[in-house]
């Protein structure tokens, strides 16, 4: 079988790693991949912003199976373009990716149906804000309605930072268009849980959860990142919880669109708070998470490409995955500088040490290779992902890993499931 997976970071590494044991894959293309990737399957360059040079690419190499890895060619309408033309493609129609596409949309169908969530606001206008932000306590989180690459929401100290803030988004400074629309939002309090799902646009069937770090810094401290770190382990929820997620999250979300008119198939990532009030949706994203997805898939025993193609033809089931029950965790090392500005082109060293750790998995992100050296071209450059029996030594791993990787201006936390540690 010939795969084509569309993306070039973390997420898309190890969806090509995890790929590639399956028997029945012959032949894996990236488009574009990364430096890492390109150890491990056929990169192709491509337009992730151009959807005819996707299906130009698609037209070329005849996939028998395509895995959407990012957001934008879902907002696109790829998989539409590409299921129209006989091509089978894992991933949400556009009118299905709205959930992660609009913030405005999937705040307004939680509420239709009844979903957990927090209380919000919709505006359009600075006056909307000003009338919105009385109804509020501080802190506000403050979010732009569209795709922001994880970094359109700030949590406002003030009354008068979110009117900022807010502002700021909607006259197209901060975020361009993305923040044309903005969504004030109550915060929540209590630790965050990335909750995965594959479904066939009725069933449903679980991923192992984990739990994400967004902030830049130690102890959860600077701005929003598209992920710093992530960890999961056999115990992060019980199977009382597991199934509650499924059965007043997941799987009313799936019927709630399906009522809607529109089928949702693919990976439902629900970014959930656990809040004393009980799990609260936080957002949605229309695919696999990064970086979950690189200790996710790290515990999965099972054939991916059977899950997904059970997707495609509608016959998920709940039990489709089978899981190790190791901990694993991934810690993100970034450019220099990120999630603000940053400079590309740093050379990395150390990458074929540290993978000779004792279960340590290096997933290329932001990263090129040439004359056989490989250089950051990104903002998070490596998922740097160990596993084993207990966390304590998955993070001694991954940090010893972590160690002995050097590029100029590299930094990353040394907190990736610390919480998670003292509980323990």
């Amino acid at each position: 079988m010939k795969i084509l997976v569309i993306g070039s970071g973390g997420r898309e590494h190890a969806l090509v790693w995890k790929l590639r044991q399956s028997p029945r894959v012959t032949k894996i293309y990236c488009a574009p991949g990364n430096g890492g990737i390109a150890d491990e399957a056929e990169c192709i360059a491509v337009d992730l912003r151009n959807l005819d040079s996707m299906i130009a690419l698609a037209n070329q190499i005849q996939p028998e199976l395509t895995i959407v890895g990012p957001e934008l060619p879902l907002m696109l309408g790829l998989v539409d373009e590409f299921t129209r033309r006989g091509w089978r493609t894992f991933g949400p129609s556009r009118a299905a990716a709205q959930l992660e596409t609009s913030k405005s949309f999937a705040k307004e169908f939680l509420q239709r149906h009844r979903i957990p969530t927090a209380h919000y606001a919709i505006c359009d206008s600075a006056q909307q804000v000003h009338s919105a932000l009385p109804h509020f306590h501080t802190p506000i989180v403050v979010k732009a309605d569209g795709l922001a690459a994880g970094k359109g929401v700030v949590i406002a100290k003030t009354k008068d930072e979110a009117s900022t803030v807010a502002n700021e988004m909607l006259s197209g400074r901060m975020l361009g268009d993305s923040g044309s629309r903005v969504v004030l939002e109550e915060f929540l309090r209590g630790d965050e849980l990335s909750f995965l799902v594959v479904s066939d646009g009725e069933r449903v069937a679980p991923l192992v959860a984990a739990q994400d770090h967004k902030r830049v810094g130690d102890g959860d401290t600077g701005p929003n990142t598209g992920g710093m770190g992530a960890y999961t382990t056999p115990t992060i929820i019980d199977d009382q919880m597991r199934d509650w997620l499924v059965g007043h999250i997941a799987r009313p979300v799936v019927a709630g669109m399906k009522a809607e008119g529109v089928e949702y198939k693919g990976v439902l990532y629900c970014g959930l708070m656990m809040t004393a009030r009980g799990p609260m949706v936080l957002e949605f994203n229309c695919r696999f998470g990064d970086p979950e997805t690189q200790p996710v898939l790290m515990r999965l025993e099972s054939d991916l490409v059977e899950a997904m193609e059970a997707s495609i033809d509608g016959r998920t089931s709940d039990g489709d995955f089978k899981w190790s029950n190791d901990a694993v965790v991934c810690v993100v090392m970034a450019s220099g500088g990120y999630p603000g500005s940053y400079e590309a082109g740093k050379k990395i060293t150390g990458l074929e040490d540290a993978a000779k750790l004792d279960g340590v998995r290096i997933f290329h992100a932001g990263t090129s290779k040439r004359d056989g050296a490989v250089y950051t071209s990104g903002g998070r450059v490596l998922g740097v992902t160990a596993r084993a029996e207990e966390l304590e030594t998955a993070l001694q791993r991954a940090y010893e890993a972590c160690a002995k990787i050097t590029f100029d201006g590299a930094h990353y936390r040394k907190d990736i499931a610390a919480r998670a540690l003292k509980k323990g």
